[in-house]
């Protein structure tokens, strides 16, 4: 399983995405990327970490038996990210981060960005 904890709903990949997501992991499940507040502390920050890391390991240990490996596909704001990563990597968990082309259009004063998937990477 892959646990998708990002600001990018799995209903929102592109089909390639979807496609490797399912190829590598067999089934993808969303996680709510937390509102990480600007002012928190360091410390609040390492407790909003364990909390997810808590929910994660409840959910992985839930699917041991599957023929897929398990996952998380996390990306959001930095040390939040950083803190929950480094958890999750002591406990052998994969922890992974979109790649992706960008492509950039300017029109006039706007700019068009668009996103192209390529792989999932290992933090």
């Amino acid at each position: 399983m892959l646990i998708n904890l990002s600001n990018h709903p799995y209903n929102q990949w592109s089909e390639k995405q979807k496609e490797t997501a399912q190829k590598q992991y067999g089934m993808v499940q969303d996680m709510t990327f937390p509102m990480v507040d600007p002012s928190a502390t360091t410390k609040e920050i390492k407790e909003l970490a364990l909390t997810f890391y808590k929910k994660i390991t409840t959910i992985i240990d839930q699917c041991a038996n599957e023929p897929y490996p398990n996952a998380v596909h996390i990306q959001g704001e930095f040390t939040f990210v950083f803190n929950l990563v480094t958890l999750l990597k002591k406990s052998e968990i994969s922890c992974v981060a979109s790649t992706s082309t960008r492509n950039v259009k300017q029109i006039g004063e706007k700019k068009i960005i668009n996103f192209k998937f390529v792989q999932f990477r290992e933090y």
